[in-house]
């Protein structure tokens, strides 16, 4: 089954993720099928929390991937900071 899931990047207390399209079978930090975005959960002043290609992830749903319930979650906060925009 292909997810939509967070893979960690970022420095030791210093998280950062990027927001992928893998397949569920995959490590957490291994090989993704595409990267739609990123969640930066420290962001502070002018930075961007969130970033995600709403449009692909709906290509992707569409195809049956499967997102994960933070996923789920940053989606719906992507998509009311796009409708406000």
């Amino acid at each position: 089954m292909v997810k939509i899931r967070l893979t960690r990047g970022g420095a030791k207390k210093r998280p950062f993720y990027h927001i992928i399209v893998t397949d569920q079978r995959a490590a957490r930090d291994g090989r993704n099928i595409e990267r739609l975005g990123y969640f930066n959960p420290i962001a502070s002043g002018n930075e961007k929390r969130v970033e995600l290609d709403t449009a692909r992830v709906e290509h992707w749903i569409g195809k049956g991937a499967q997102m994960t319930d933070k996923v789920r979650n940053l989606y719906k906060e992507a998509a009311k900071v796009q409708a406000s925009a």
